[in-house]
């Protein structure tokens, strides 16, 4: 009889385990559905952070959702704001600030049933996780919490147990309103919710006592949500029509668990999300670039943290920070100033800062890129389409940090000696001139055992908001308050002229006179567009608008120059300068043209950062990681001009949000409407725009890029100029031209070489001057020492010489003192109406008492100005070039 074999275990991998939840939802007729963007819809939000995010609308009553039944996989980081996982990373196995969300929504169609049928016959069932380790927690409201019992899920759970042949009484775990009720927000949609625990400890009998304990032997893997309630202003409940179920899984937890118990046979290892094969490979390059192997180790103490338990700290950390920066990036949110920029910004520098406890060099962070997409770009496609750019990015930054973290580390020494503490001011000085953000500076202080004045540094950073905000102080025009009814509607996409009804006539703040009416023609300033002028005729009068803007209640507020006075009338007629808005409409459309022309060039992590537009120019701000080449600007420029050559057609059109193009770019996570205005530009650029523009591209003539810098890390702008502006260029350059050929006496076409004939002969001109200049300095330094005199036994050399600027009469002042050998030299010169004095001591004269600092601190005060420097040479100037003579002539008697 042959020996018995052991059975190989094959553990699922992470890419079965996502796989198998889209499959079996897709099974139960859910439509398999992408994830949404990091860049979140919501304005308040800084990431996307749950599955749900992208269903809101939908949940709200906004939008009516295009199925029924929905299930995938979301892309969400908990980084900042309210959910913020940030600074456990690293220490435990189960926080992440990047992390994959399964989820399974109904939408008015099936609820709690269902929901908590499938939930339990997908993780039993199909992942075959055991029966007698796993717990359901059901909403069972304190004293002050909303609602009732949730009896309906109870009962549902009691059954599912019994059949199991498992108590309810000690698998059903009872929940208050923190642990078992969602709210969206202080009003909204609400309901229960009911979570699936799974006990990890070695022998899984804990009967239950762990859940909802924050122990890690007993991690909740799934919550289902039961939105049933419309949370009203006034504090009540009130039963939805509608009933919907939004869940959400922790795909890492999942993953980590099974690939931990080796598919549930081997419970004695302590659970990790990271022992999943999600980052085996991240690990393995760590490995690699850094001579350290992953132990699996975690902190016993965390204020005793051993060698071997920082180690694999960094090793999680920077895993998570990797996937985070990568999948952030190539959703076109990268590091920067703010908001969520600068979160990103913060997590990057603190991976570099943890690389460095691995030894690990600038660059190491981007070359975890490959990495992190040979895992999940499959998953998430746009992964492996910005590969490329991802990893310049990161490097771009990595570089960028590295420039000041050693010497930021240096003053952080300096300041741990000098104060034995942080102070707010040293903080904020790490942060404005070296990079740290606050959160860094802390972990480096708390791993010193050292303190960190964080309400110090907030004053330091509230005074630098204020110099911020006086900066760009804002004029309030309006006296009185409006509503929503009264905004005037918007006619000047078809019309430049128009009859209009008087709603109001006054004075602002600012003491200029404004008109409103019910409709106009009139562009008010909004999205980068300035606001039309034109004139107002009212009652025969005419009158001049000089600006156009609106206020929060959507009013059109027209600036008229002069006084509004005995107005009879009850009508306007509007009529917009033309002219003008026609520049302007060339300007805006031309922005459109670029924005697609950088994307193309430069690659589509590209987004607009913000814009501006009026009659002579354009400025186009975006996010990109480096100075743009001169031959890219050459291309976008060309690729601009040859859709103007084309004159394709421009066209518009408004319709509901989830009927947009899907190539239709949207901008900045702001939340749009049931209804946006679509601008589609000859079919290669379609963007939501509000503003007005050219009929065809032809229109605008020629677009010439003026200019090309950054305003901020991460963040860089375009100026250009277009139609009749950019035509008076290029007949200003032609002129320039012209009269430079005239001067120089060359046809146009041999200029350049004309004029790089002319700087070699200046450059030859140049050296052959200054060599003339050492000769005749070396001359004079001659004359000098021969009119020498002795003061006290010590050869002294004192005159008013004639110098170019105070570095010639620095070097002269040297030649002497080389010459003269022991001695002193003090020169003075007039250079330009401008006292500019040298002293040069040597040795033995400053042991005999001339001290050059000392001389020249004493001959600048005669001079109303000042100076000083070292025992032996010293410089300074003044302003009275009068006594100049008198005082160097005076200088030893």
């Amino acid at each position: 009889m042959g020996k018995k074999t052991k059975p190989i275990i094959l553990t699922m991998t992470s890419d079965q385990i996502r796989q198998s939840f889209l499959d079996f939802f897709k099974s139960k007729q859910h439509s398999v559905v992408p994830s949404a963007s990091l860049m979140p819809d919501a304005p308040n939000l800084l990431f996307t952070n749950a599955g749900m995010n992208q269903f809101v609308p939908y949940f709200l009553g906004d939008r009516e959702a295009p199925f029924l039944r929905a299930a995938d996989t979301q892309k969400c980081i908990r980084a900042g704001g309210k959910h913020n996982d940030l600074e456990d990373v690293g220490l435990d196995t189960y926080h992440h600030t990047f992390f994959e969300m399964l989820g399974n929504w109904s939408f008015g169609d099936y609820f709690k049933k269902d929901a908590i049928d499938w939930a339990w016959e997908l993780i039993t069932e199909v992942w075959k996780f055991p029966i007698d380790r796993l717990y359901a927690s059901v909403y069972k409201p304190e004293e002050g919490d909303p609602a009732e019992f949730d009896q309906e899920a109870y009962d549902f759970w009691k059954a599912i147990f019994e059949k199991a042949g498992l108590d309810p009484d000690i698998h059903i775990v009872y929940g208050n309103k923190a642990d078992n009720f969602w709210m969206m927000g202080d009003t909204g949609p609400c309901g229960p919710c009911s979570e699936l625990h799974v006990d990890l400890t070695p022998e899984g009998d804990t009967q239950g006592r762990l859940v909802n304990a924050d122990s890690p032997y007993c991690i909740e893997i799934w919550n289902l949500v039961f939105i049933q309630y419309n949370a009203t202003p006034g504090g009540d409940l009130v039963p939805l029509k509608a009933k919907h179920v939004d869940t959400g899984m922790g795909f890492e937890r999942v993953a980590g668990i099974i690939a931990t118990s080796k598919n549930f046979t081997d419970f004695s290892t302590p659970p990790s999300n990271y022992n999943s094969d999600l980052f085996t490979s991240i690990f393995n390059k760590l490995e690699a670039l850094s001579g350290h192997k992953y132990q699996r180790t975690l902190p016993e103490e965390l204020d005793n943290i051993s060698e071997i338990e920082q180690k694999d700290i960094t090793f999680r950390v920077l895993a998570d920070h990797a996937r985070c920066l990568a999948c952030s990036i190539a959703d076109g949110i990268l590091p920067g100033n703010e908001s969520r920029n600068y979160v990103l910004r913060r997590i990057l520098r603190r991976a570099v800062m943890y690389g460095r406890k691995l030894g690990l060099e600038s660059g190491f962070f981007a070359d975890l890129v490959p990495n992190v997409v040979e895992q999940l770009g499959h998953v998430f496609p746009e992964l492996e389409k910005q590969k490329d750019i991802v990893q310049k990015i990161i490097k771009s930054e990595e570089d960028s940090f590295s420039k000041t973290l050693d010497r930021g580390l240096q003053l952080f020494e300096k300041i741990v000696t000098d104060e034995n503490r942080i102070s707010g001011i040293s903080a904020f000085t790490l942060y404005d001139t070296y990079g740290f953000p606050l959160d860094l500076t802390e972990l480096i202080a708390k791993q010193r055992g050292i303190a960190v004045d964080t309400a110090g540094f907030e004053v330091e950073m509230e005074k630098q908001r204020a110099k911020g905000r006086a900066a760009h102080t804002n004029i309030d025009i309006l006296v009185s308050d409006g509503d929503s009814g009264d905004a005037t509607i918007f006619v000047g996409f078809d019309e430049l002229e128009d009859e209009a009804d008087i709603l109001d006539i006054f004075k602002g703040k600012d003491g200029e006179s404004y008109l409103i009416a019910n409709q106009s023609p009139f562009y008010a300033e909004m999205g980068g567009q300035v606001g039309d002028t034109g004139s107002a005729l009212i009652n025969g009068q005419d009158y001049r608008i000089l600006d156009t803007t609106k206020d929060s209640a959507g009013r059109f507020l027209h600036k008229i120059e002069g006084e509004l006075r005995d107005i009879k009338g009850k009508t306007v007629f509007l009529s917009v300068d033309e002219e003008r808005r026609k520049a302007i409409e060339r300007h805006h459309s031309a922005t459109h043209i670029l924005h697609y022309a950088l994307r193309e060039v430069l690659g589509t992590h590209v987004r607009q950062a913000g814009s501006y537009v009026d009659p002579s120019r354009l400025r186009f701000d975006f996010s990109h990681f480096e100075g743009i080449k001169h031959e890219q600007l050459a291309q976008i420029e060309k690729i601009c001009n040859e859709r103007l050559l084309e004159n394709r057609e421009c066209n518009w059109f408004e319709t509901p949000f989830v009927d947009k193009p899907e190539d239709v770019i949207a901008f900045f996570g702001d939340k749009y409407g049931d209804v946006v205005r679509v601008v589609d530009i000859g079919g290669f650029s379609k963007e939501l725009c509000g503003g007005t523009h050219v009929r065809a591209t032809g229109e605008i003539g020629l677009i010439k890029i003026a200019s090309e810098f950054a305003i901020a890390a991460g963040t860089r702008r375009v100026e250009a100029i277009v139609g009749q502006t950019a035509y008076q260029h290029v007949i200003d350059v032609e002129a320039t031209i012209a009269r430079l050929s005239k001067d120089l006496s060359v046809p146009s076409g041999s200029l350049v070489k004309k004029i790089d004939s002319l700087i070699a002969r200046n450059a030859e001109l140049e050296k052959q001057l200054k060599s003339f200049q050492q000769k005749a300095s070396g001359n004079l330094a001659e004359d000098l020492l021969k009119n020498a005199q002795d003061a006290n036994g010590i050869q002294l050399v004192k005159a008013v010489v004639n110098a170019e600027n105070p570095h010639a009469l620095r070097s002269l002042g040297s030649q002497i003192i080389g010459k003269l050998g022991e001695g002193l030299v003090v020169l003075g010169a007039n250079i330009g109406g401008k006292v500019s004095v040298v002293a040069f001591s040597s040795p033995v004269s400053v042991a005999a008492g001339h001290k050059a600092g000392d001389i020249v601190r004493d001959l600048t005060t005669q001079l109303d100005g000042r100076g000083g420097g070292k025992p032996d040479f010293a410089m300074g100037g003044g302003t009275n070039a009068e006594k100049l003579k008198e005082v160097i002539e005076g200088f030893g008697r």
